[in-house]
């Protein structure tokens, strides 16, 4: 039975970037390399749509999310930080353990900080040092209005916006110059159609001239080294180099696809199997539907093991779970990537499969057809 993956990370791969990545092994400090990471940088600013520096480090999104924290602050420096899920929830844990000094606003999940809330944490904590979003809550769902709430931290504060875009970037319309984006950072196993391994950050101008000034403890996941490396199109230490060419590929496959078509395709696609779904009689879980992933309600008398199991084992499908206390209670559906129509269409049929084979009622093709409609008419 194929296999098909229909989580937010990882995502599938598509061939060429496989084969690309099967190639014979290179040196990482001769030019063979450079040049290809010096096209990744370049199509790297191209995808965060900047003119600033995108850097290569080896590690998880998590892993550049740590670098921004110990890179630009120092302890003792307050960072206001949104918790709508499990990855904002992650901002204030490495607020915690690096500064000690954490404004953690907490927010239902499933649904979106709104931007006046931003401004008023700004004018009770004014010596706020940065602010911390998610522009996809991965856990949930949900996305988040990134263009307003750095409008408004701007206009009201000097601190610095760092944005997890680990599944937006290549999902959502992002413009880290036109925002006014310090650092954001996303990972390779994301909308950038890739094994995890890589996590990719863009540094605003104000953000280097303070990491050049910090003098926090830092090694290897330091920007400033990342940063003074990226100017010779080099890397302070080993990089992955099987994934940086793959990325080289998969870099080109967006740009030939073009970024605004990418951004269409994500919406399109997450809008179809929003239809799908709400037309087998689910609930949506998320009030701002991210175009990354679905996250839905498992419907009543659904017991979540038995349809799990029969998606995997049946129809070869993986979807994820729930998180915390909503395991169990919902399931999230990724079109993030190297998914097209058809695919959306394989993933509504196999839950239709699924769910007829656990006992729930409905009329077998509802979603698939809902799905189908939505397509075609647009």
């Amino acid at each position: 039975m194929k296999k098909r993956l229909f989580t937010p990370g990882p995502t599938p791969v598509p061939e060429n970037v496989m084969l690309r990545m099967a190639e014979p092994i290179i040196h990482h400090r001769n030019p063979e390399f450079r040049e290809i990471l010096e096209r990744v940088h370049e199509n790297l600013r191209y995808l965060f749509q900047t003119t600033r520096p995108a850097v290569v480090l080896s590690a998880s999104g998590t892993g550049g999310m740590e670098a921004a924290i110990t890179s630009c602050f120092r302890k003792g420096d307050k960072l206001i930080t949104v918790n709508g899920g499990k990855f904002g929830e992650r901002w204030g844990k490495l607020a915690r353990t690096f500064t000690g000094n954490c404004v953690e606003e907490t927010v239902e999940w499933g649904k979106a900080i709104q931007p006046e809330r931003i401004v008023e944490l700004l004018r009770k904590h004014p010596d706020a040092r940065g602010v911390c979003l998610t522009h996809s809550e991965t856990s949930t769902g949900t996305a988040t209005d990134i263009r307003a709430i750095s409008a408004l931290v701007h206009e009201h504060s000097d601190a610095l916006i760092l944005v997890d875009g680990i599944t937006a970037v290549g999902a959502h319309e992002f413009r880290f110059d036109d925002w006014g984006v310090d650092i954001c950072i996303t990972g390779s196993q994301k909308g950038l159609m890739m094994p995890p391994g890589l996590a990719l950050v863009t540094v605003s101008e104000r953000a280097q001239d303070i990491i050049e000034q910090n003098d926090a403890p830092q090694f290897y996941l330091s920007l400033k080294k990342a940063l003074d490396s990226h100017e010779k199109n080099d890397t302070p230490f080993t990089p992955a180099v099987s994934l940086v060419i793959g990325l080289d590929e998969s870099l080109r496959m967006i740009r030939e696809e073009g970024l605004t078509n990418v951004w269409r395709r994500h919406e399109r696609l997450a809008a179809a199997c929003r239809e799908g779904c709400e037309a087998l009689g689910m609930q949506l879980f998320s009030d701002s539907p991210s175009f990354a992933v679905t996250t839905v309600w498992l419907p009543e008398n659904v017991d979540w093991d038995a349809f799990n199991a029969s998606l995997k084992h049946n129809n070869g499908i993986t979807v994820a779970a729930g998180q915390d206390e909503y395991k169990g209670r919902i399931f999230r559906i990724s079109h993030l990537g190297y998914y097209d129509e058809l695919d959306m269409l394989t993933v509504i049929g196999g839950i239709e499969r699924s769910l007829k084979e656990v006992g729930y009622e409905f009329e077998a093709g509802t979603g698939v057809a809902a799905l189908q409609r939505a397509l075609l008419e647009t």
